[in-house]
């Protein structure tokens, strides 16, 4: 337990500024709210009245999201890859190559889908 106590204490630290910091704020910062302010941020765009079961998304939305998983899927595979390079020899040479191939495929289908065009 002797070898804990640094962490824990630290984390109660931690812990202690974070709720510090935001009641704090809360108490001396300023408190002046316009109808801007109120309104949900849509950036930028005015949000429209929406049907009550809930409205269409556009699919930019989806392709916006699938790129970002995409990319950390990527990430996440390349990293321990790339610091186990020299012990995984050809074999992990050519699996990463498949990977990036694979990851290629849903990258040219997402730009071919409008993905990367911001209108």
């Amino acid at each position: 337990m002797n070898v804990y106590t640094p962490i824990l204490v630290l984390g109660a630290i931690a812990a202690a500024f974070t709720v510090f910091s935001v009641v704090a704020a809360s108490i001396i910062g300023p408190k002046r709210y316009n109808r801007a302010k109120l309104e949900a941020y849509e950036c930028g765009i005015e949000p429209t009245p929406q049907p009550a079961g809930g409205g269409r998304f556009p699919v930019k939305y989806y392709l916006t999201a699938m790129l970002f998983i995409i990319f950390d899927i990527e990430i996440v595979f390349l990293y321990p890859w790339a610091v186990h390079f020299d012990s995984l020899g050809m074999f992990g040479l050519v699996e990463m190559l498949v990977f990036i191939a694979l990851i290629g495929i849903a990258y040219a289908y997402d730009w071919r889908r409008g993905g990367l065009e911001w209108d």
